[in-house]
């Protein structure tokens, strides 16, 4: 019998069976050389190190697909260590992140820079998108076949730098060339545009959901989605936010993966602005609670493909800017988990459902290699919870640069008790073991 270099005993495991089916299975996990290599209570051998895992709940790695972690250029409210350092804070295992730095990741050069930076500073296994421009569609492919590269992104809402592509002909050489992930943003560049005024008199965020409104976002979902469909290529349509484009887009499953957001499904309008008020402005905006009503309906019936926390972090004195001078954005990549178990706790989903749309179909919808799922041959990136556990979320706990979550004083059910990288423990009980780092993620591709 071969000794495993870690063993998990008596966890409530989420596995995938024969069928593709998630279940909830108390088993043992063996794990040699960063990968599952046994599984079943009979997964006993000789272990260097043994994890009890009883009465707690083991996830695959949580993939966090959006997040904005301010290297290069913006490193005063966060960089690649202090983003990585939340997410395993917050039991995240894997992170996506997007390309509107400054300057922007829109070449193989800045590319291959965040690379590097990460090999050293990165403490969650990390991917980078490529973003597109008005000028570099004939470089995208060849750039996101870099290792480490999770796919392109395009921001059809304006953005930082020349990270904007919001005509048809730029979309149209872009979707045409692309054979990689495509990620979009979809707010309407020429809406947003002629209402502004709205946000200016208004002066107050809560009316950002008025400029920012449904048909803003709607209008370009519809174009995206019809150019997806023309070039025969699916597209992955980022934080959606309203009723209107969930009832469209449940009807272009064969084109397009939809993610949601915890925000959206957790805060509404106009409650939200009158708490926090610029601390809740975020693009697109967070809406009312018949929006909220009809994304839980698309999270349940299978409109939803994904969860990201789209964190986007800016300084205090940032946010504190009258508005609309204030940015937009939340931290986020911390609280993913405890705000969606405190969910899964409240009935409103089902962990089964949870473990689709924060492991299991981020990684099918990008093609990572060995991610996940817990099954022979992947990676050893594991989640672990305490589904019983409450706990009061605080700016205390909060680990990315500028301190702050609107969540601070929320009493949760359900709490990331360990994140575990290649069946090492990087985070436990909220100490994070230095000698942990993490790795560029492998993509399948053509």
């Amino acid at each position: 019998m071969s000794s495993y270099d870690f063993l998990i005993i008596g966890g409530e495991c989420l596995l995938t069976d024969s069928s593709g089916k998630l279940k909830r299975e108390k088993t043992n996990i063996g794990v040699k050389n960063g990968q599952i290599h046994a599984l079943g209570l009979a997964s006993t051998a000789p272990a260097k190190e043994v994890l009890d895992a009883t009465n707690l709940t083991v996830l695959p790695g949580v993939i966090d697909s959006q997040v904005h972690f301010r290297e290069p250029g913006l490193t005063h409210k966060e960089d690649l260590y202090s983003g990585t350092l939340s997410a395993l804070h917050g039991g995240v295992t894997t992170i996506f992140e997007m390309p509107n730095t400054s300057p922007n990741t829109s070449s193989q050069f800045r590319l291959d820079e965040k690379l590097h930076l990460a090999q050293s500073k990165a403490k969650t296994h990390y991917a980078f998108f490529v973003g597109a421009t008005n000028d570099n569609s004939d470089q995208l492919q060849q750039i996101a076949q870099t290792p480490g590269c999770c796919g392109v992104k395009i921001f059809m809402g304006s953005s930082t730098g020349d990270l904007l592509v919001s005509e048809d002909y730029f979309l149209d050489k872009v979707l045409k060339k692309v054979r990689v992930p495509i990620s979009v943003h979809c707010e309407d560049e020429k809406s947003l545009i002629e209402r502004k005024h709205i946000a200016i008199h208004g002066a107050h965020a809560s009316y950002h959901h008025k400029w920012r409104n449904v048909e803003s976002a709607f209008r370009a979902t519809k174009r995206i989605v019809e150019l997806a469909e023309k070039y025969k290529k699916s597209v992955h349509v980022l934080h959606i936010s309203s009723a209107e484009e969930m009832a469209y887009l449940k009807n272009k499953k064969h084109i397009v993966t939809v993610e949601c957001l915890p925000q959206y499904l957790t805060l509404s309008a106009p409650e939200c602005y009158e708490l926090y008020g610029n601390y809740a402005q975020m693009n697109p905006p967070i809406r009312e609670s018949w929006h909220q009503e009809a994304l839980w309906k698309a999270i349940n019936d299978g409109t939803v493909d994904a969860l990201g926390s789209d964190h986007a972090p800016h300084t205090r004195n940032e946010k504190d800017k009258a508005y609309p001078r204030s940015p937009s954005g939340l931290t986020g990549v911390q609280t993913l988990v405890p705000i969606m178990l405190n969910h899964v706790a409240q009935k409103k989903l089902s962990l089964e459902k949870l473990t689709q749309l924060i492991s299991e179909n981020p990684a099918r919808i990008f093609s990572t290699k060995n991610k996940g799922k817990i099954a022979l041959g992947y990676d050893a990136d594991f989640t672990v919870v305490d589904l019983k556990k409450t706990k009061t979320i605080s700016n205390s706990w909060i680990r990315s640069r500028v301190g702050w979550t609107v969540y601070d004083g929320m009493k949760v059910q359900g709490w990331p008790i360990m994140t575990i990288l290649k069946g090492k423990i990087a985070m436990r009980e909220e100490t994070v073991f230095s000698h942990v780092h993490g790795e560029a993620v492998q993509f399948i591709r053509d």
